[in-house]
């Protein structure tokens, strides 16, 4: 009996140290994430900027508040005036341009208050050339040249590339990072993940999520060995499929090509592995252009997708939600200026009150697997069922044979090309003829964006671009 119960107490105490006892904490499976670039996201560009649009925020219907890094900047070798975010001179402060460490906390507060999940973005691979670290650790914490220089990657020439191989750079990332959950924040985004070894942050994060059980990882990565939830991070990112949809829209790749990735990526990463979907994001609007630019007429069937296909834990970037097309400096304050709501705010708020009502839609372990449907060329048909909740999705991409050159015209903020210069995408023929596609329906559906009913084997005619989503 003894034996028995101290076996008893073993397991407990293996259950309640995991991360969490269902793999992901219970809040995040349904939650959408919304990307704050604060310095764009008001004309003061301010942490009070952006809690002054919480309740905005709040009606939108999104979880969780990323916000891009939000820590003081470094000035030697900055880029542009007010330099990159990721180029971070000291980890455990504020920004000056964004406000004080007291409003940053005003902000963490209120967002708490009103439900909100806050994560910040965390920059382990590189710092500023003049971080505080530069002067007050040894000079191994860089990765240095046979000359002694501190050495960046890429064409990040106001960064410093730190040095994974000593280890006193791993806790020194640690108390950094713990330095802000103690603050309160809810977890991190963190950029460049699969740039720094795994061993680091299997080194690091295991205890991390035992010690703070509910917090949330997203790594920017797409590496199924950073896919352990309950050692590492809760999602990575589905670059893949980003890239994939972009070339759906352009006519360059076809829904078979999506199918054979949406095979190869249940294969790749375990069943509970979040995927992050997205049709834009801050580096994707700055360099390769809106969504618009990319996706054209098919950026909203896309963003249906990115919300509807298994694993999906969608993320929407700062303006999206009201249209924004263009793009957003980088190194310079580019504020948005008018918020006002639109077809485009109805739009993503439809996709984010879908993802919270509909359990086949849950992300990782608990959303329903993905049953393909037969139809015509060009279009993607799908069902998605679990435990009574079933959705059935599909999206015309047209016939990639019919595809014609798009010309988007003028110069957006942030772009590096000569003013004039026209981008020129092929994109899905708008002109083609729209096809039938029959669904079958085993029960009574409500269409999702329009509140229509259907019953029945259904055939529905789409349009290239349109979509469809049916839910019981």
């Amino acid at each position: 009996m003894k034996k028995l119960l101290l076996a008893a107490a073993a397991l407990l105490s293996i259950v309640c140290c995991s991360k969490k006892a269902q793999v992901h904490p219970e809040w995040t499976y349904d939650s959408v994430v919304y990307e704050v670039n604060v310095r764009q996201f008001s004309p003061e560009g301010t942490f009070k900027g952006v809690e002054a649009q919480l309740p905005r925020l709040k009606d939108l219907g999104v979880d969780i508040l990323w916000l891009m890094p939000m820590y003081k900047i470094g000035e030697q070798e900055r880029k542009g005036t007010l330099g990159s975010y990721y180029a971070i001179s000291d980890y455990c402060a504020v920004n000056p341009e964004f406000g004080t460490m007291e409003d940053f906390e005003s902000l963490l507060a209120e967002a708490h208050k009103l439900g909100f999940k806050v994560i910040l973005d965390w920059v382990a691979n590189q710092t500023a050339p003049d971080n505080v670290w530069m002067t007050t650790k040894p000079a191994d914490f860089y990765e240095r040249d046979s000359l002694g220089n501190a050495i960046w990657e890429y064409d990040w020439t106001d960064t410093r590339s730190l040095n994974y191989e000593n280890e006193d750079v791993w806790w020194a990332q640690d108390e950094a990072m713990r330095f802000w959950l103690e603050k309160g924040v809810d977890g991190f985004r963190c950029d460049a993940a699969g740039e720094v070894p795994a061993e680091f942050w299997y080194g690091i994060l295991p205890k991390m999520n035992k010690d703070y059980p509910d917090i949330y990882l997203l790594a920017e990565a797409e590496r199924d060995n950073l896919a352990d939830a309950t050692e590492t991070f809760d999602a990575n990112y589905a670059w893949e499929l980003h890239h994939l949809l972009n070339g759906l829209a352009q006519g360059s790749k076809t829904v078979q090509d999506l199918k054979d990735y949406i095979e190869r990526d249940a294969a790749r990463f375990p069943r509970e592995a979040f995927r992050l979907t997205f049709t834009s994001n801050h580096d994707e609007n700055s360099w390769s252009g809106t969504e618009f630019e990319r996706e054209g007429a098919a950026a909203d069937a896309c963003a249906v997708l990115c919300f509807t296909l298994p694993g999906s834990q969608p993320l929407i970037y700062t303006g999206q939600e009201i249209g924004l097309d263009r793009r957003l400096a980088f190194f310079e304050k580019d504020p948005i200026t008018d918020w006002s709501p639109n077809e485009h705010t109805e739009f993503w708020k439809k996709l984010i009150d879908m993802k919270h009502r509909l359990r086949a839609l849950d992300a990782g372990e608990k959303g329903g697997p993905i049953e393909f449907i037969d139809a015509p060329e060009g279009v993607i048909a799908f069902s998605r069922e679990v435990k009574g909740s079933k959705v059935v999705v599909a999206a015309n991409f047209g016939d990639p044979s019919n595809s014609e050159p798009l010309d988007w015209g003028g110069t957006m903020a942030g772009d590096n090309r000569p003013q004039g210069v026209k981008v020129v995408v092929p994109f899905l023929n708008l002109e083609s003829e729209p096809v039938d596609v029959t669904l079958p329906l085993d029960g009574t559906y409500r269409e999702q964006f329009t509140g229509a009913f259907y019953k029945g084997n259904v055939t529905v005619t789409l349009a290239p671009g349109e979509y469809i989503v049916l839910a019981k």
